[in-house]
């Protein structure tokens, strides 16, 4: 991927709304964004893992994506482990 660390982040934070807005009502992992932004054919995605979660980091705090752990709203800084992120509710 030859994005810069700012423009990855950008799209990183734009493919989770569409995905949220293309599984209304639904949630998302944060790898299905890694992985819709991902250009490779490999297991490359696997990079964005962290940057995804940043950007939804970044969506919380602007109020337009949770996220949550075992169906409960969490602070993504604080979360170890598999996340989910979902339009807030």
């Amino acid at each position: 991927m030859s994005d810069t660390p700012r423009a990855t982040d950008r799209r990183l934070e734009q493919a989770i709304l569409r995905l949220l807005d293309q599984r209304a009502g639904r949630s998302i992992c944060p790898s299905d964004a890694a992985r819709a932004v991902y250009e490779g054919e490999d297991e490359g995605w696997r990079d964005l893992m962290e940057p995804a979660r940043r950007a939804a980091a970044r969506l919380v705090t602007a109020g337009k994506v949770e996220v949550t752990q075992r169906g409960r709203t969490v602070e993504i800084d604080g979360a170890r482990g598999p996340v989910r992120i979902r339009r807030p509710r």
